[in-house]
Order: structure tokens, then C-alpha cells, then sequence
């Protein structure tokens, strides 16, 4: 629990923690856990898989069950900050 706590601060203390943080509350602070227990668990992904499906969320062309809300989360982000939180998430 102290590990998470401490991952936790130190997000919230990179300029990625912005992004990530509104993703967290679903995913979990390390993006693994299945948001509202339906979706994958993002943790694992490539940045090449989370950057197509962050795009494809962000075009129309990518979801399922998921696809109406994650639309929303991912139209507030340009290309770059979709670069930056797929190479976060891809870290983990």
C-alpha cells in the first residue's frame, strides 16, 4: 500500500500527472485495473497500442462497451498530451 501511496505522489508530482490522474480514477494508478470492471487492463499495453487506441477513441474508430465515455475523456487531449500519456501508461 505505502509503494501505491508513493507512486501516487510522485504522479502527481510530473507534469504527466494531469493527464493521468482523471485516467487513474478508473484504471488505477498503474493502470491495472479494468475501469469500471469492463474494460482491459491497460497496464502492459505498448505505447504503440495505448497511442491507436487513444486516437481511434478520440476519431470514432476504435471501442466497444467503452467507446462513449472514453470518447469523452480523450477529445479534451491534443496528439501530443495522447504521445506522453501512452508513453506514462506504457511505462508502467
Amino acid at each position: 500500500m505505502n509503494k501505491l501511496f508513493i507512486l501516487f505522489l510522485f504522479l502527481l508530482s510530473t507534469s504527466y500527472a494531469n493527464i493521468y490522474t482523471v485516467c487513474a480514477s478508473c484504471h488505477g494508478i498503474k493502470g491495472n485495473e479494468k475501469a469500471l470492471s469492463k474494460s482491459e487492463i491497460i497496464n502492459g499495453w505498448s505505447k504503440k497500442r495505448i497511442e491507436n487506441a487513444l486516437m481511434g477513441y478520440k476519431n470514432g474508430s476504435y471501442g466497444g462497451e467503452m467507446k462513449g465515455i472514453m470518447k469523452g475523456q480523450v477529445m479534451r487531449l491534443s496528439t501530443k498530451d495522447i504521445k506522453k500519456l501512452a508513453a506514462l501508461i506504457s511505462s508502467f
